[in-house]
């Protein structure tokens, strides 16, 4: 059996639209972030976040979060790659309080875990259709960001 390895792909930045709070429904608490826009940017490829992908997070009553992404980029050189991807966002209760007070915290107190799905039609960067990704995820006021990595 291989070990797992990885190898970085690129760096995200997404500026979202306040979210929208749906209330506690039968599920948890639901809220929808639109996208407002973004860039990304890595080795082998780099460009902007379309507007108007979004994450429907459902805050579940043991306090984690899952993240259901979908989101479209532009490369710099013109190709469109679609992508989805399902996760998981843990803080601790003081710190989940700090972060509903708008306060920016550092990465090392909360989980913040990403499996990111890409879909393109360009023969350039079709190697994402044929990849398994994982990122990890920072967040702030209407924020986040992922560094994405391809495991090999």
């Amino acid at each position: 059996m291989a070990d797992l390895n990885a190898e970085f792909l690129f760096e995200v930045s997404v500026d979202l639209e306040e979210p929208q709070q749906m209330g506690a429904t039968p599920h948890g608490d639901r809220r929808i972030y639109y996208v407002k826009g973004g860039t990304f940017e890595g080795p082998k490829l780099k460009g902007e976040v379309l507007p108007g992908g979004g994450d429907w997070l459902l805050l579940r009553p043991d306090g984690a979060g899952e993240l259901d992404v979908r989101g479209t980029m532009r490369t710099d050189d013109g190709h469109l790659i679609y992508t989805y991807y399902r996760g998981i966002i843990h803080l601790p209760p003081e710190a989940f309080q700090r972060a509903l007070q708008g306060e920016t915290l550092d990465p090392s107190e909360y989980y913040f875990r990403t499996a990111p799905v890409y879909e393109t039609a360009s023969e350039k960067y079709g190697w994402l259709n044929r990849i398994v990704a994982v990122a990890v995820g920072r967040f702030a006021p209407n924020w986040v960001g992922y560094k994405v990595y391809a495991i090999l």
